[in-house]
């Protein structure tokens, strides 16, 4: 227990979490606009003076918050050493919204008939409604966190958190990262030997500040040289982009567009509660005793502002505190990084920062980030359901690859629907991949819920997963028979959909069937149960 004289507002290591907690958020916000721009051919301007601002704000908000939390425990406590939780943009979601949500909405307004800036309009509202949906989600969640906990296996939440992370959070920016090799694959390698080999970096300087560096060094110093090839693109003239986060109610306009999305909407704020008591018990853990409730309440209000003013990445908390903890961090880097990162959203300087580090050079700590979520999965999960955890990554590998197939510069669009409506020699390759990528992170949660009751001897609790798992499929909120994802009442489908919508949910049921059985006639050990 420490003395009670006077709160320090910032300690020697409140630099150090304020460097790492910035470059989380400028790293996901980074890819969120790269995705966005580069590969959808968003306006800029949509994205820079309307999401940012109000993306930011929640980050403002949520810190702020945080941070009178750390100091009330310490006064309370008598300590000097109580760590803030440190929150930010959510990684795994945030790549999610912008790959699966937002640039997918993009194309489908475009191509409905929509000009540019009024189908960059409508997906920014489509974004907004999301977000309050998530917020509102979160907050009632915030009251049944334990519930959740105790239903769903830590396989399937994590399994499912680590799927997102794999191939969106992972793989998708290693991409990014090697098409400027030199640079990025540079980067990378100062981020693995300075955070999982846990070398000692020269001055004591935090890894991931040395690692931009370094890849920023190599990106302006080799780029005019011409030894980057194309990789390279010169900088962009500073730009002043001033805008304030004001509470608007045009999500209100993005609802009805948002509900095709909801499978995909409503899986990341549930997995959000559930990553925010697991934090909040890992802070415990460290030595900082916050209230769960509370942690979790701040996460939700941050969304819910975050989505009234323009916002359309959620907010979370990081599982990361003992590690600020151990760095010396108090309060004072959450307070930085809220007022860093909120004031930049509304002056402008954070996306000029966003286009003045390419993704090469920022991507090398989301790949970082990814195998610390995939690796805590299996960690955090007894041995005997690492299965269940595998098990669970394949709809998130199927709905990878149909992010790269249905990319018109890979495939027409014409050609991807011939080829996914083939069935001449039964389901199409193509269309089973997309299909069992439609509504991913729920199927993943049942799969991994499927077998972690199989391997505990509980038949008929997995046969009650696959019957939940065949309504889910009847109506398309996972496995969904339409090349968007969406939601749907199957009578209103035609044959060709109907008869695909029959047969996936037909095979839960059948499975389900098959396993009461085996559960009926075989004889029963002490470890069978209900």
């Amino acid at each position: 227990m420490g003395t009670n004289r006077p709160q320090r507002w910032l300690s020697p290591g409140d630099l150090n979490g304020f460097l790492g907690l910035v470059v989380d958020n400028l790293s996901i916000m980074a890819f969120l606009a790269t995705a966005l721009i580069g590969i959808f051919g968003f306006p800029a301007d949509i994205v820079f003076l309307r999401m940012f601002p109000g993306t930011t704000f929640g980050v403002l908000l949520g810190n702020l918050a945080y941070t009178a939390m750390a100091r009330r425990l310490a006064k309370r406590t008598g300590r000097d050493d109580v760590t803030a939780m440190p929150l930010g943009l959510d990684a795994p979601t945030s790549i999610g919204m912008a790959l699966l949500v937002l640039g997918p909405a993009f194309l489908h307004f475009k191509q409905s008939g929509l000009d540019e800036h009024a189908a960059a309009i409508a997906t920014w509202q489509l974004g907004m409604a999301s977000l309050v949906i998530m917020g509102v989600l979160k907050f009632v969640l915030s009251f049944f966190g334990g519930m959740v906990q105790r239903h769903v296996p830590r396989a399937g939440l994590l399994g499912s958190i680590a799927g997102i992370a794999l191939v969106l959070m992972g793989f998708l920016p290693l991409v990014e990262i090697l098409k400027v090799p030199v640079v990025g694959f540079a980067g990378l390698g100062v981020v693995l030997y300075a955070l999982v080999a846990r070398a000692r970096m020269p001055l004591g300087l935090p890894g991931v500040l040395v690692a931009f560096v370094v890849a920023a060094l190599l990106y302006y110093g080799l780029g005019p040289l011409g030894w980057l090839g194309s990789g390279y693109h010169p900088p962009v003239a500073w730009q002043w982009r001033f805008a304030l986060p004001l509470p608007t109610l045009q999500w209100i306009d993005g609802l009805a567009a948002a509900t095709p999305y909801l499978p995909l909407i409503l899986p990341f704020g549930l997995l959000m509660v559930v990553g925010g008591i697991n934090v909040t018990e890992s802070a415990r853990a460290a030595g900082d005793d916050y209230r769960t409730r509370d942690i979790l309440l701040v996460e939700a209000l941050a969304t819910l502002v975050a989505g009234f003013c323009g916002g359309v990445a959620q907010t979370t908390p990081y599982i990361g505190q003992p590690s600020y903890k151990a760095m010396g961090a108090r309060s004072g880097y959450t307070l930085l990084t809220g007022l860093v990162i909120g004031l930049g959203g509304v002056f402008g300087y954070l996306s000029n920062l966003v286009e003045l580090l390419p993704l090469s050079v920022l991507a090398p700590i989301l790949v970082f980030v990814a195998i610390g979520i995939t690796v805590q999965a299996f960690e955090a999960t007894p041995v005997r359901y690492t299965a269940a955890v595998v098990f669970s990554f394949f709809p998130a590998i199927a709905r990878m690859v149909t992010i790269k197939l249905s990319d018109p510069t890979y495939v027409p669009s014409d050609h991807f629907g011939v080829l996914f409506a083939d069935h001449s020699h039964g389901i199409s390759e193509l269309a089973v991949i997309t299909i069992l990528g439609n509504g991913f992170i729920i199927t993943s949660m049942l799969w991994a819920s499927f077998l972690v009751a199989l391997i505990e001897g509980r038949a008929l609790r997995a046969a009650w997963i696959l019957l939940l798992g065949s309504a889910l499929s009847l109506f398309g909120i996972i496995h969904s028979v339409q090349l968007s994802g969406g939601v749907y009442l199957p009578w209103s489908l035609d044959e060709v959909s109907r008869q695909l919508v029959w047969q996936f949910t037909g095979a839960y049921l059948v499975l389900a069937v098959v396993l009461i059985l085996l559960f009926m006639i075989t004889p029963r050990t002490p470890r069978d149960t209900v």
